[in-house]
């Protein structure tokens, strides 16, 4: 899978902060404000499976998938900048992450995100079925997502799923195809009847409610 195809330029990956703030509408102080160092960017390998899971996660359908409105190209760049506290400092973290540490003690998501799919596939990720692609990411999402209150400190993958869905559902396609768009609604109706099949409203969607 080619750069091109997942809408990825390591230029501009390596000063995006704030093209990444004016996409998502919010201040640049929220993301980080140096660029992005070479080192940051991502190997070709680790965007393939970020397309796979991507794509996993919203497949085409009727609508256009993740893959196919540059998602992985969006989280990456996202996940460099510190956006949705991607690059919070981890106070005692798991041995498991350790080996994925920044000298600041955040975590590098992507090589994380490839080591594990790897080691759960018991070889090369990519290269097993879908249908077992599938399983295993499966698993990984049910323990980022274990039953009662959150944790106060979000599972890596829980990380990366929520940027999955955040550029996906701030897309034209996600937010106008994939859900029901109207830009001035005609009248206030507290109280609406959904029929099989209705879609969701963009101007209802938060992308924090996901799971």
């Amino acid at each position: 899978m080619t750069d091109q195809a997942q809408g990825w330029n390591r230029r501009d990956f390596l000063g995006g902060a704030a093209l990444l703030a004016l996409a998502l509408g919010v201040p640049t102080a929220s993301v980080m404000l140096s660029p992005a160092s070479a080192d940051e960017a991502p190997s070709d390998r680790q965007m393939q499976v970020l397309a796979r899971v991507a794509d996993l996660v919203i497949p085409r359908t009727e609508t256009p998938g993740a893959v196919d409105t540059g998602v992985p190209a969006f989280v990456a760049l996202a996940l460099a900048h510190g956006l949705s506290a991607s690059r919070t400092a981890l106070v005692a973290p798991d041995s498991a992450l350790r080996p994925f540490l920044r000298a600041d003690s955040s975590l590098r998501h992507l090589p994380w995100l490839e080591a594990t799919l790897d080691r759960n596939a018991q070889g090369n990720f990519l290269a097993i079925a879908p249908a077992e692609q599938a399983r295993i990411l499966t698993a990984l999402d049910a323990a980022a997502f274990p039953p009662g209150p959150p944790p106060q400190t979000p599972a890596p993958w829980a990380t990366i799923k929520g940027l999955i869905l955040t550029g996906y559902y701030t897309s034209e396609p996600g937010g106008a195809q994939e859900l029901r768009y109207e830009l001035v609604p005609g009248r206030f109706d507290p109280d609406i009847a959904l029929a099989p099949g209705d879609r969701a409203w963009s101007s209802d969607w938060t992308a924090v409610e996901f799971g």
